[in-house]
């Protein structure tokens, strides 16, 4: 037996004596989890403030170095 041939059947066999391990079952997209929901959200507007936050302060320290404030 080839070494292509044995590569190929061992694919094979992998592919259909195996699931994913990721995904036990189907998400039910009518009912979404609202707590999940509500901490990206709400992760995504904290990041946000800090980014705007520390915007600002290297804006402020940019305008004092250069002498434009």
């Amino acid at each position: 037996m080839s070494f292509t041939r044995l590569l190929s059947r061992a694919a094979l066999v992998s592919k259909v004596g195996s699931r994913s391990i990721f995904q036990s079952s189907k998400v039910d997209i009518s009912k979404p989890n609202w707590i999940r929901v509500g901490l990206a959200f709400g992760s995504t507007a904290f990041l946000w403030g800090l980014l705007f936050k520390q915007n600002s302060a290297d804006l402020h320290e940019y305008r004092v170095r250069n002498g434009l404030e």
